[in-house]
């Protein structure tokens, strides 16, 4: 139907789910002349969509108002509030009783000076009583006046009680996050994005921070993946030489020096390709032993993916718009080295392929059946296509974890060639992902499309793990061919920001679904392992454990994984009670499976013990779940002031539970950061957000809160002292005007200013000599209390001395 007038007759039901926030899934069906067409994020368009390759569309209306999902996203973060706020609460609870304590007291006082009054029959303080109409001051009613005086005395002696800091600390937190989002220093120029304070509640809680949670992709790293070498047919191929290898070589003492050719010098670089080999560039790849192989390398890097070409009207040129940098990266791959998709339809996919006879470029097409897409509990993707010659092919990528327990036993030719050369590109610091492929019968997929196509067509909570459980049935007996390995550069600045951050005490914990040996070397590249650093690492893949794992006893596996991990802490435990500094500071490597079982109940303490003595942590191959739990662990076990950071939809978890959510606004969607308290384009600027706005925020605010309780106890005290030298008369030492204009005018502003501008030191000093060093700067240190103590013992000796004054 391609005109409005096509649809005059037409009749359609949509089935669909309730109204939700949820940005990234949609269950649905739509059940047209009888067949039912599953409906999924794919056809939905959110509000503010923007059309990119195509004219029009026609849709149907399922959301309006605030039932939309945008609208249902349009709310902040979850409510926050610092540790100061919280510490105030107890000392405005702790004044409120002294003041009910000093009108109690003054009430006495009042009620005995009432009593005695009356003497001979006459007033003693006629000139409080002009007539008999009043109780307040009537000798033969003292108890009734004593209790008038109680709530006269609650009144007057309320200006000990500091009501207006509340408002005032909101105005002064506000004007704050306004220059926090006003520093040019954490601007972002390449895309055009500054820091954001997304919440004003948590700028003093930025100076208290002890311990980060910082996810790994996209957050130390660029998220810009880089195709750079590959293992096809059990040879690797690639020269490119790694950030981590550099690092690596410097450790030893031998620099890297890469060669650069005059081919490389005059060849223009490609965002997501810095592959050289010239084995298989150019179409050299045809002289290859496995040439074969290599070409269904190729074809699945530029078949399986869910990118989208668009074509540059100007010059011809083709880009990819793709859900990750990872896929991007290999659909380039692909057409760098032959094989160019060029074209993409609800039921098809184009690619321009080398052919291996001719040497030229050939036009095929392949339809498209159906797409198994990724997720985190897969870690993989898949496709279904038939060729121009009828061929049914299931083409799949994902992690070596969960791919080599599918290959057929006749397809493990290459199995271990390319696991040697996949820890070798972990140990590169490199990101890798398996590929392999079958031949489908028409009889098997056509059962398998019935019974997808239905899980697909429920509309029901549990549509996608029903489609899960029918692709895992597919998805096995597969042929392998190669992997993939991909450099996600560190961000400028990182490692520099890392050693500020640990310089001031700050802890650094890296949770990240990569290898651990890909974690390691990262760690040293960004110098959150240094040289000397003893390393303690929790590992699931011992010997032990993978006979466990191949037994029927799943259970009995679980409890042995379990005790073995147990172990290692207690070693690791040992270790660290043991250890001397002589003997340099320990880093913690845990993998996902050892975490799991060390953050159940029974374990954890041993292993945030063991954590919290380490100077690094890093937890591998964790799960979004794993890395919302540890940060729980953290913030609830110890006193500490979490951070977690993180750039994508796995880290929202993270960001929710710590004490604050910092959101990197990278190239992984907005989820992240819709998550957040505050949001910043790259990781350095962390080191002056905590540095310098933490540092100045914390002083402030803590200032603030010491000259208002400062102003208020002197304030308060001495109406107290005067009404003793007024026989608790309830009567003011200053005139209305005076009582009322004193919070508001007179000394709220300067505490106001003192909270929004003071510096007690600049920027510089604050990133050159990190927070450690500056808690002696600190008008109010941790302990509160007794920095109010102080306050409140200074506010009543000058009460006192105003007082006195006045007497004189």
């Amino acid at each position: 139907m391609h005109e409005d007038s096509n649809f005059q007759n037409f009749k359609a039901i949509i089935r669909c789910e309730d109204p939700n926030a949820n940005l990234y899934t949609f269950v649905g069906s739509l059940e047209l002349e009888e067949q039912q067409y599953p409906l999924t994020p794919q056809q939905l368009l959110l509000r503010d969509s923007k059309l990119r390759n195509t004219d029009c569309i026609y849709g149907a209306v399922i959301f309006t108002g605030r039932d939309t999902k945008v609208f249902q996203n349009s709310t902040g973060p979850p409510s926050k509030r610092s540790k100061v706020e919280r510490r105030m609460d107890k000392i405005i609870y702790f004044l409120f009783g002294i003041l009910v304590l000093m009108s109690f007291i003054g009430s006495i006082f009042f009620g005995i000076a009432t009593r005695e009054d009356l003497q001979d029959g006459k007033m003693k303080r006629w000139y409080l009583r002009p007539d008999d109409t009043t109780a307040y001051y009537d000798p033969k009613r003292a108890a009734v006046a004593a209790v008038l005086h109680f709530l006269t005395a609650l009144m007057l002696y309320g200006y000990l009680i500091p009501i207006s800091l509340y408002v005032s600390i909101e105005i002064v937190k506000i004007l704050q996050s306004i220059f926090i989002n006003q520093d040019l220093h954490m601007y972002y120029e390449e895309t055009d994005k500054p820091a954001r304070a997304r919440t004003s509640n948590l700028n003093e809680e930025l100076g208290q921070v002890d311990t980060i949670l910082s996810d790994k992709t996209g957050t130390l790293t660029c998220n810009s993946m880089e195709f750079i070498k590959c293992s096809i047919a059990g040879t690797s191929y690639g020269r490119g030489v790694t950030e981590v290898e550099r690092a690596m070589a410097r450790r030893k003492g031998s620099p890297l020096e890469e060669e650069v050719t005059e081919e490389q010098e005059d060849k223009a670089s490609i965002k997501g390709f810095n592959f050289e080999d010239e084995r298989i560039m150019n179409g050299s790849w045809v002289n290859e032993p496995h040439a074969d192989v290599i070409q269904k390398f190729l074809r699945l890097l530029a078949i399986c993916h869910t990118a989208l070409p668009e074509v540059d009207e100007e010059n011809g040129k083709i880009s990819y718009e793709a859900e990750s940098p990872d896929e991007a990266a290999f659909v380039i791959a692909a057409r760098e080295l032959g094989f160019e998709f060029y074209e993409r339809t609800q039921t098809s996919i184009s690619v321009h392929e080398l052919d291996p006879v001719t040497g030229t470029k050939v036009e095929r097409s392949y339809s498209l059946l159906n797409v198994l897409e990724f997720s985190s509990s897969r870690k993989r993707m898949s496709v279904i296509v038939r060729s121009e010659e009828g061929t049914l092919l299931l083409l799949s990528k994902g992690a070596d974890s969960v791919m080599f327990e599918r290959l057929a036993e006749n397809g493990r030719e290459f199995e271990e060639q390319t696991k040697e050369h996949i820890n070798e590109y972990a140990d590169a610091g490199l990101r890798t992902l398996i590929l392999a492929y079958r031949e489908l019968d028409e009889k098997e997929y056509k059962q398998f499309n019935e019974e997808f196509t239905e899980a697909k067509n429920s509309v029901s909570a549990d549509r996608e793990e029903l489609a899960e459980e029918i692709a895992e049935k597919i998805e096995k007996n597969l042929i392998l061919l190669g992997a993939t390995a991909v450099e996600d550069k560190l961000q400028n600045g990182v490692p520099e920001c890392i050693d500020k951050l640990a310089q001031a005490g700050i802890k650094l914990w890296v949770l990240t679904g990569d290898k651990m040996e890909t974690a390691i070397n990262i760690g040293f590249a960004c110098s959150l392992l240094r040289q000397g650093m003893r390393q303690v690492i929790i590992s699931s893949e011992t010997p032990e454990s993978k006979t466990l794992e191949k037994s029927e006893d799943k259970s009995a596996a679980a409890a042995a994984l379990k005790a073995s991990v147990l172990h290692q802490l207690i070693r690791g435990k040992e270790l660290l009670d043991s250890s001397n500094e002589s003997l340099g500071p320990l880093a913690l490597i845990i993998d996902g499976k050892s975490l799991t079982y060390a953050l159940e109940d029974d374990v954890k303490d041993l292993f945030l013990e063991l954590a919290i003595g380490c100077a690094s942590v890093i937890c591998c191959r964790s799960s979004p779940k794993q890395k919302a739990l540890v940060t729980r662990l953290v913030k609830t076990k110890t006193s500490s002031t979490t951070l977690a950071i993180g750039d994508g939809a796995n880290d929202v978890g993270m960001l929710q539970e710590a004490d604050i959510g910092v959101g990197i606004s990278g190239v992984e969607g907005m989820q992240a950061v819709m998550s957040s308290d505050i949001a910043i384009a790259q990781f350095r600027f962390l080191e002056r957000l905590l540095l310098v706005h933490g540092h100045w925020c914390y002083r402030r605010i803590s200032s603030m809160i010491c000259y208002f309780f400062y102003k208020n106890i002197a304030f308060g005290f001495t109406l107290f002292f005067f009404e003793a030298y007024a026989s608790f008369s309830g009567q003011p030492v200053y005139n209305d005007w005076f009582l009322s204009l004193y919070n508001v005018f007179f000394t709220s502003l300067p505490v106001i200013a003192l909270g929004v501008f003071d510096q007690d030191v600049s920027a510089r000093f604050c990133l050159k000599v990190g927070t450690k060093f500056l808690s002696f700067l600190l008008t109010i240190d941790k302990n509160l209390m007794v920095a109010l103590i102080k306050t409140s013992y200074k506010s009543l000796k000058h009460s006192l001395f105003i007082y006195k004054s006045y007497r004189k």
